[in-house]
């Protein structure tokens, strides 16, 4: 089945919609947080009028500014001219609520206006919602936790559009205040998570659990919602590679023997570059040599050493030369040569490389 190709994110656009979406939000989210407490207020300041307008005998709108005046104790006005001991008794335990009611509305109001135009937490939350349900092609990455941060981080470099989903609400903080699009982890239920990061439009996802049985509960999940989605897993246990594959996985990525092999080529190797895995032809390696002027590779065309290895490249004077397979090429001192094969012949080469 042929997928869509990842979509790639403009670097300011992410910033321009946090910025615009919330200030759209912030006076909506604001209204819909505190809503409670204005109502209350404002039921308080109609029952006050009432209560001036009918022991008072005020007019309405003089009534309503009694209210205003008495309840928000601005004291603009004072009931019975001040002389509180012939106040009607019903009027002054009326006024008596009124006022410890709404004072504790208004003071509920102001602590979640401070803290919401302070921290800006709801208007982000709305911002980041919304940017999600309109992305298309993204990549979402499981696990925020030690490699699943580094993947982020590569797309992020690569300016592939990612909704990054972790169980952490520290790291998920972090991720919403730099403007990172992000998902907080609903425990135990993976398919609620995978919507919220817009499962239904992405194009990839990467599970990089710290755990295999979340990352095949992620894969298992995620091929009941998308059964066309491309799925690259990590597992840390190299047994249940073929596991993951039966759950769904498309790619299965064993962090134990990528580790090890790496650390393993390394010594071997004194310019490794990357390592490539392959069911097909095995594990691989790429490296850079540099051909010093005792070479033997001096004057040598490029299907002359493919016994060692596959020269992918050549950077000659600061550029890289592309076409390697012009028959005229010849090696020369001084040129760096990117190679890929197995590891015992990319060290053979690397010794008549150097050979001086």
């Amino acid at each position: 089945m042929t997928r869509p190709p990842l979509r790639r994110a403009r670097p300011h656009s992410r910033t321009a919609g946090f910025v615009l979406y919330q200030a759209v939000y912030a006076p909506y989210v604001l209204v819909r947080s505190v809503y409670r407490q204005i109502a209350i207020l404002a039921v308080m300041f109609a029952v006050g009028a009432l209560v001036f307008a009918y022991y008072e005998h005020l007019p309405p709108i003089a009534a309503t500014l009694a209210s205003v005046s008495t309840i928000t104790t601005i004291g603009l006005y004072v009931p019975n001219g001040g002389n509180f001991l012939t106040l009607n008794r019903t009027e002054a335990e009326l006024l008596i609520v009124l006022i410890l009611i709404s004072v504790g509305a208004a003071a509920s109001l102001l602590q979640a206006t401070v803290s919401s135009v302070v921290n800006g937490d709801l208007a982000r939350g709305e911002a980041e919602r919304n940017l999600i349900r309109r992305m298309k092609n993204h990549v979402v990455v499981l696990g925020y936790a030690h490699l699943g941060r580094y993947v982020a981080d590569k797309l992020a470099e690569l300016h592939l559009d990612c909704v990054v989903v972790t169980g952490d609400p520290t790291s998920y903080e972090a991720l919403t205040k730099r403007r990172a699009l992000a998902v907080l982890e609903i425990a135990n239920r993976p398919v609620e998570t995978l919507r919220a990061a817009h499962i239904e439009t992405a194009s990839t996802l990467i599970t990089a659990h710290e755990k295999d049985p979340d990352n095949m509960l992620a894969i298992l999940s995620a091929r009941r919602l998308r059964p066309d989605l491309r799925i690259v897993a990590v597992v840390h246990d190299e047994q249940l590679t073929e596991t993951a594959k039966n759950a769904g996985a498309d790619v299965v990525i064993p962090s134990s023997v990528s580790v090890g092999h790496l650390l393993a080529l390394s010594a071997t190797t004194k310019d490794l570059v990357g390592i490539v895995f392959s069911e097909r032809v095995g594990t691989k390696e790429i490296a850079q040599f540099s051909v010093f002027r005792a070479s033997k590779l001096v004057g040598q065309r490029l299907p002359e050493i493919t016994r060692l290895a596959h020269v992918v490249g050549i950077i000659r004077g600061g550029e890289l030369i592309r076409d390697v397979f012009d028959p005229a090429l010849r090696i020369q001192q001084d040129d760096t040569l990117l190679v890929f094969g197995d590891p015992a012949g990319l060290q053979e080469l690397e010794t008549e490389a150097s050979a001086r």
